[in-house]
């Protein structure tokens, strides 16, 4: 799940994939505006064909928080 959330961070900031650690925040060290992050879980639902809740979603701050919460979605 990591590397699959990796690849589509790709498409929205300009980063190279073996610099997204799972530690990575979002905003900070990613230097994502809050429209990329919703475009992003967007595709996160279309790809993983999951339903993202925009309330826990708001709270997700790391790349590895990000994981867990899709990995429960799709468990």
């Amino acid at each position: 799940m990591f590397e699959k959330l990796a690849e589509i961070i790709c498409n929205y900031v300009e980063i190279n994939p073996s610099d997204i650690k799972p530690e990575s925040r979002f905003m900070e060290d990613l230097r994502f505006t809050s429209f990329d992050f919703m475009s992003m879980l967007g595709e996160l639902e279309d790809e993983l064909d999951v339903e993202i809740d925009q309330q826990e979603a708001a709270g997700i701050r790391t790349v590895q928080e990000a994981v867990d919460y899709l990995e429960k979605l799709t468990a």
